[in-house]
This record gives structure tokens, C-alpha cells and sequence, in this order.
């Protein structure tokens, strides 16, 4: 197919057709019988032509400027027509090149559906696009490059401008969608206005962008909104020149404001909540010649209803509280961006001063208030460090970690509350749950609460996940080494009703000698699952676990693991595990980690569980698991007969030994004081007792006979039939030494209470003496005691010390 294009001369048309940039020159124009790769038509010409394929949409592109001077005649004022007709198909991009003076304004009015500003790159849904640009002498200033649909409706600029359309191949738009209009000058770079009728959000960008603003220029938008609707302004990007003179700055003109223009820096927050139209200003500076720097701004416009829950405010009281920080936020902060066509969430800390994120600190009362329809979609993160520093003042206190009912009273739901634990060298965190006690969080054993704790703990070098725990389990001690963080994550929609119950408490205690200590107390209608931190990554090397495990009396606890190896290969050093009951004598349990782990087995007593790692090989980890039961301690049939036997045999022997005592106290003579003089009755050491020589004094003469000795009763019990002599004194006719005779045992004397002015008698001397002995009479001698004892020298006679030991040994 052939094209015919004629150019009046009036029109100051140029069309130029060329090859789009890198494609192949394998289709041609051709001008009669010239071959040619492009094609320029100036004004007043007119050219009929030709391509050498069927698809040259693939291979050109077409220019078409129109110059219009505003300068030296009248401009052609009103809407801008696409022409010339009669255009190939192609990729095309109209140009209206107007030149006017810095005096007067232009004013480029788009017919709906308006424009909206892109950011440079970025492309059009329909691939149509505009792109604007400021004339002023001989510099030229990018104002910006928008699609359609949008509330971009004016642009209203100082001197010449440049706007170019770009339409593709197969658009059908026939209209360019604006006109010039002629206006006073602006005394500005720029001014754009929009158009916002109903709920929506805005992005708009500086001149240049991301280049500089020109420097010393002064901008304005325009917002169009109505009186029944907010607006809120976020500068979401932008960056400062170096000034020499005047400073960077914003300027609004508020509805109902006292104090118009209200100027901002551009690291302030921007009004919020405005109540129908206002403009915004961006004033540069004059900037460093040596080192300008730019100026460049992307902000967000959000135009919303008024909320229902706009006037209602919230006491926020942290004057209490001390170090620590919340932030309410929208869903997914920071990591995620929420696009432009999402509902907007506002933070107010007054009623200009709102934001999507807004921190709150300690030790300040807020009073705030929300602009959201939905409430669910905004979180709160808090933080709060707590630290010691002599362990003399801080091991004395006791630290509750629940999260501050001013908290927890908005109607906000908390995503996180992180405590940051900071312990010097030899002081250590302990944490307890002394009434709900503390769930890890095992795959065997999930946490099904409305929130969870993690624990971490941190030095330099190494950081030592320790785990996740609940409320409602058995552990009630954790004891760490280092630096600790504590994060509460809440789930779902109950942590309200469950804050009210947390427990959990925090102290500093002395140095322990492992990483890191629990004492579990297991419940008895449950199975206690536990498993060594950092899983399932493995221990970090050379670090040294323990549980202590509470075993109630009466209980037994079935310890397992829940493998037979701990899966590792170290290279440095050994891996091992112990257990030990604490008990006297019990005996350890030690494996390493090239044994089989301990087998299932019962514990009577508390015990300990350490497992110490060495430095494993590469891509082997330390990580074990292992369970506690506890059960009613069974007593084992065998020993319940052994003890009835053995308690069976006691009872017996007990009767014997009492019968034969009886037996033998009846048929027992009794004993008689028999004098035998060939016994050594000195006792070593006990000299000079008595003053006086034996000769000298009476000591050999027996006045009286203790009670000890009488035996009369005796008589009655044998009815008689022994007639000892009792209670005699006879005379003794032998020499008389100079100590007298040997006592009487001490278990046959009574006791002596001496005066407190009596002295202690000097010790005796080892020489001759007489010995005073008791026998027994056996049955066998009852006829003829006398003589009997006489034949025999005493030999038939048994001492009484003799005669009790046998008892003894009897009973």
C-alpha cells in the first residue's frame, strides 16, 4: 500500500519516518524508484511512498513536530488536533513545540480522563503516554511524564513548553486530549493542578525528578477537593541541595488556617487531615557552585471520608514506663510497601499530625486517634531494654516482662514485644513462669496459645537460639549466659483476654558455668518433650546445655531419647552426655558421641540431664530431643513378700531372745561376792587415791553393802532352795597391801553425785592389790555351793562383765 502526505506550509508541520533504534534494515521506503531507510517531510511538501515489507510497524517509527510561536504572532489557542492525516500506522509521537515569553503564562488544559504522573521509566497500561516540558530561555526543565486516567486536569507553565504524545501503532485515539489556553504569568516554574472527587490516592514528583530541581525555582499543586473530604500529605522520598542562600522549603495554604502560607521542612511531617482544597509550594534555594547537590521530591496525596472514629481519641500514658519504644504500624512494616490503590491507615498524634507509622516513647502521654476504615490492618511493635550494671543493686529485683496495659487497651492488635537483656561478664538473665510455666515448642509438642515467647541468646561470636516457649508447660527456670532478647508474638485475635494471666519474670543472677540452664518440672498427665537449642541448626560448638528435672516423691519418671545416636562426627574435641540422679551414691551415666545414647530408663530421684558439644565436622549437627514421664512408683510383688519375711523373721527371733531370757532369769542362781587375792585389781595410773597407808586406815572394811549387791529378792523367786550368804562381813586374815580392792563394775554401781567442793582424787598406782569378783552359782552346784569353789580355785566361777557380754551376744 502506497502513503500520501502533504504538509501545508501555514502549519509548520515536519514528519520524519526512521528505523527504530536496533532493528534490522531488512525493510526500506520507497520513494518512486529510490530505496531510502528514512524519510523527512517538511513543511509545504507533499510525498507519496511505500514500504518494501508488509509489517513496517516492526521496523519505523514517526515523528510529527508541530512549532508554534507565541513569540512574534498570535497562538493558535484551543484544542490541538493530530495531524496531518493520512499517517501510516506506525509507533507515533506528536510533538508541540510552543516558544512564548517569560512574561505571559500558558495553561495546558487536559479533557477528562486526566492525567496521572509516572515515575521515569515506568510505563502506561495502554502505552499512551504525555511528557511535558518547561521552556525558559534556553534551559529546559522536565515538569513530568503521566498516563492517562488520573486527576492531573491543568499544567500551568512560565514560557515556552513542550508536550509530546506517544501513541502506539494500534491506538485508536484520534484527539490529543488537551488544548492551550493563554494566562498572566505565574511568577513560578510550574503549576499543577488535580482534581480529587472522591476517595483516592495520588503520587506526584519535582520537575527533573530524580534529577535536581532547578535551583532558586519556586512550584505550586493545585488540590481541588471537596469541603466533605480529608487529605493527608507523605513525602515518601526526597533529598536537599547544599544552600549558600535562603533555605529548601515547603509552604501550605490550609483551608481555615490562621497562619497561611504554614511552611514545613521537608523533614517534618506534612499536615494530615485537611479538610478540603489546599495548595502545596516547593521553594529551592541558591545552591553551592562547588558542590550543588539536588533537590528532589516524591510525595503521596491521600484523599479519604471522614472516620467515624476520627474525633474519638485514645490515652496512651508511658510516663512510667522507661526505655522503651511502640510503633503502630500498618501490616507488613517495614519490609513491605503498601501499593497506591491500597486503603489508607493513618496514625494521628494530633488532628494535623498523621501518619501511617508513628512511634511512640516512654515517659510521655499521647493522646491519638485513627483515620481507617479497618482497624485489624494496623499492628504495634514494641521494644524495651533493660540492663545491670552492678549485680549488688539489680540481683535484689525482680523484672516482670508482660507487655503495659496502655498497651494492650488500644484497639490495636500487638504484633511483637521485644525485651533486649543486657548482662556484663559474670551476670547471667533468669527467667520464671512460677504459675503457668513455660511449653517449648517441639514438632511433637506445638504451642496452640494465643502468643509464644523467643528466646535468644547473644555475645559477639555467637548467637544461641534457645527456643520457642508458651504458657501451660512444665518448665519453670531458664538460666542464660550473655546478652538476651526476649520476643512476644502474639496469634490471632485472643492475646487481649490472655494478657491479664502473664507471669513471666526476668532477674540477673551470678555467673553459671553453662550457656544455658532449665529446671523442668514435669506434668504428671502429660509427656514432656525437650529439645537442645538452636534447632534444628545444631549446638555451636563447645557449648555446654542442662536440664534439672524435678521427680515428685512417690513418682517415678521414664526418661528416653528419641535416638540411639547423637549423629555427629567432631572434629575437636568430644561430645557427651550424662545424666545423674541426685542422690547419694548414684552413679553417672556418660556416653560419647561415637556410643550409643542411654537407653529408655526410670528415675526415682531428681536428676540432671548436660549434653556438651564438641566442634563437629562439616554439615554434622548436635541435635537432640528427648521426653520425660512421669508415673505412680510401682512396688514390685518380690519385695513386698521379702519385707513380710524379713519383718516374719524378726518377730521370730524377738520372741526367742525373750523366752530364753525368761527362761534363763528363772532358772539363774543369784550372785555372791567372792574375794580371790590372785588377781591384780589395779588400775593403771591411779596413784596415791589414799592419803594413809593400808595398815593406817580402815578403807579394807566394808561398813555397808550397796544395794546392788543384795539379792534377797532373789530368794522369793527360788523359793528357797538356795541359802547364800547375804549381807556378811568377814574379816580378812591375808596381808594388807597398800590399795585397796578393785570396784565393782560401773553398770553395778550407782551414781555418786559429788559436791562441787569435792576434788578429784589423784590417780592410782599400778601396785598389789586384792580383787573383789561376782559369781554366778550354775544349776549343777546348788547342793554344795561353798565347797565347790573351793575345789575348783575359781574356775567354775564366771565374772559378772563375762556373763553380760554373752547376754549380749544372746539377745
Amino acid at each position: 500500500a502506497s502513503f500520501t502526505i502533504s504538509l501545508r506550509t501555514v502549519d509548520n508541520i515536519t514528519v520524519m519516518i526512521k528505523l527504530r533504534p536496533g532493528v534490522s534494515t531488512s525493510c526500506q521506503i520507497r520513494i518512486k524508484n529510490f530505496i531510502r531507510s528514512e524519510l523527512r517531510i517538511k513543511p509545504g511538501e507533499n510525498v507519496t511512498f511505500t514500504f518494501t515489507c508488509s509489517n513496517p510497524e516492526k521496523y519505523f517509527i514517526t515523528e510529527i513536530q508541530k512549532n508554534i510561536d507565541c513569540v512574534s504572532g498570535l497562538c493558535p489557542f484551543g484544542d490541538v488536533h493530530l495531524y496531518p492525516p493520512g499517517i501510516p500506522r506506525l509507533n507515533r509521537t506528536f510533538i508541540w513545540d510552543v516558544k512564548a515569553s517569560t512574561k505571559a503564562g500558558l495553561e495546558l488544559k487536559f479533557s477528562t480522563p486526566w492525567l496521572r504522573q509516572i515515575e521515569p521509566g515506568e510505563t502506561c497500561p495502554d502505552f499512551v503516554s504525555y511528557n511535558i516540558n518547561s521552556c525558559i530561555d534556553k534551559a529546559t526543565v522536565n515538569i513530568g511524564t503521566f498516563c492517562r486516567n488520573g486527576s492531573v486536569s491543568r499544567v500551568k507553565l512560565l514560557g515556552g513548553v513542550i508536550v509530546s504524545l506517544h501513541l502506539p501503532w494500534d491506538s485508536p485515539l484520534t484527539t490529543s486530549g488537551f488544548n492551550i489556553a493563554n494566562r498572566a504569568s505565574i511568577k513560578r516554574l510550574c503549576i499543577i493542578e488535580s482534581i480529587l472527587n472522591g476517595e483516592s490516592s495520588i503520587t506526584l514528583m519535582s520537575p527533573n525528578y530524580p534529577l535536581g530541581f532547578p535551583e532558586d525555582e519556586l512550584m505550586t499543586w493545585q488540590f481541588v477537593i471537596p469541603s466533605n473530604m480529608r487529605a493527608s500529605v507523605f513525602f515518601h522520598n526526597y533529598s536537599l541541595s547544599n544552600c549558600e542562600r535562603k533555605e529548601e522549603r515547603v509552604e501550605y495554604y490550609l483551608p481555615g488556617s490562621l497562619s497561611n502560607p504554614e511552611v514545613f521542612k521537608l523533614s517534618d511531617s506534612q499536615p494530615a487531615n485537611i479538610a478540603g482544597s489546599f495548595n502545596l509550594s516547593l521553594q529551592g534555594c541558591d545552591q553551592d557552585a562547588q558542590n550543588p547537590g539536588i533537590l528532589r521530591l516524591l510525595f503521596q496525596v491521600i484523599v479519604q471520608h471522614p472516620q467515624l472514629n476520627e474525633n474519638v481519641t485514645h490515652l496512651v500514658d508511658l510516663s512510667k514506663e522507661w526505655n522503651m519504644t511502640a510503633t503502630i504500624h500498618f501490616e507488613g512494616w517495614p519490609n513491605r510497601i503498601p501499593s497506591p490503590s491500597e486503603p489508607i491507615c493513618l496514625i494521628c498524634k494530633d488532628p494535623r499530625t498523621c501518619n501511617r507509622v508513628l512511634t511512640l516513647v516512654s515517659g510521655t502521654v499521647y493522646k491519638i486517634s485513627f483515620l481507617c476504615k479497618d482497624l485489624s490492618r494496623l499492628r504495634i511493635t514494641a521494644e524495651k531494654g533493660i540492663s545491670c550494671v552492678d549485680l549488688r543493686w539489680c540481683q535484689r529485683k525482680i523484672y516482670s516482662l508482660s507487655v503495659p496495659k496502655a498497651i494492650t487497651q488500644l484497639p490495636i492488635r500487638l504484633h511483637k514485644f521485644i525485651w533486649k537483656v543486657l548482662a556484663p561478664d559474670l551476670i547471667n538473665v533468669e527467667i520464671t513462669s512460677p504459675s503457668l510455666k513455660l511449653q517449648q515448642h517441639v514438632p511433637e509438642q506445638r504451642c496452640n496459645t494465643s502468643y509464644s515467647y523467643s528466646i535468644v541468646s547473644a555475645t559477639p561470636e555467637t548467637e544461641l537460639n534457645v527456643g520457642i516457649f508458651c504458657p501451660g508447660g512444665s518448665i519453670e527456670k531458664i538460666q542464660m549466659r550473655n546478652n538476651i532478647t526476649i520476643s512476644l508474638k502474639t496469634f490471632g485475635k485472643g492475646f487481649p483476654n490472655e494478657s491479664n494471666s502473664q507471669d513471666l519474670k526476668m532477674s540477673f543472677v551470678p555467673h553459671i558455668k553453662d550457656e544455658c540452664t532449665f529446671t523442668v518440672s514435669p506434668d504428671p498427665k502429660a509427656k514432656v518433650y525437650l529439645q537442645t537449642p538452636n534447632w534444628p541448626y545444631g549446638l555451636p560448638p563447645y557449648v555446654s546445655i542442662s536440664w534439672y528435672v524435678v521427680v515428685p516423691s512417690k513418682r517415678v519418671a521414664h526418661l528416653g531419647f528419641s535416638k540411639d545416636r547423637m549423629g555427629i562426627i567432631c572434629d575437636t574435641g568430644r561430645a557427651y552426655v550424662n545424666i545423674k540422679e541426685e542422690t547419694l551414691g548414684a552413679e553417672e551415666t556418660v556416653r560419647r558421641e561415637d556410643e550409643l545414647l542411654p537407653k529408655p530408663q526410670n528415675m526415682y530421684h531428681n536428676f540432671w540431664v548436660n549434653i556438651s558439644n564438641c566442634k563437629p565436622v562439616d554439615k554434622t549437627q548436635l541435635t537432640l530431643q528427648f521426653q520425660v514421664t512421669l508415673a505412680d512408683r510401682q512396688i514390685d510383688l518380690g519385695v513386698i513378700l521379702a519385707v513380710v519375711a524379713g519383718t516374719g523373721v524378726l518377730v521370730a527371733i524377738g520372741l526367742i531372745v525373750c523366752c530364753v531370757k525368761k527362761k534363763k532369769k528363772k532358772s539363774q542362781n543369784p550372785m555372791v561376792g567372792v574375794y580371790n587375792d590372785n588377781v591384780n585389781t589395779v588400775v593403771p595410773g591411779k596413784q596415791g587415791l589414799f592419803a594413809k597407808g593400808r595398815k593406817n586406815n580402815e578403807s579394807h572394811v566394808y561398813a555397808v553393802i550397796d544395794d546392788a549387791m543384795v539379792y534377797g529378792h532373789l530368794l522369793k523367786e527360788s523359793n528357797g532352795s538356795v541359802a547364800p550368804e547375804v549381807d556378811v562381813y568377814r574379816p580378812f586374815d591375808g596381808p594388807i597391801g597398800s590399795m585397796p580392792p578393785s570396784p565393782p563394775p560401773l553398770s553395778f554401781r550407782k551414781e555418786i553425785k559429788h559436791s562441787p567442793n569435792t576434788e578429784e582424787p589423784p590417780p592410782l598406782t599400778d601396785t598389789d592389790h586384792d580383787t573383789y569378783t561376782f559369781a554366778h552359782q550354775k544349776s549343777g552346784q546348788l547342793e554344795d555351793n561353798g565347797d565347790t569353789n573351793e575345789k575348783n580355785n575359781g574356775d567354775t566361777s564366771m565374772s559378772l562383765l563375762e556373763n553380760k557380754e554373752q547376754d549380749g551376744l544372746v539377745e
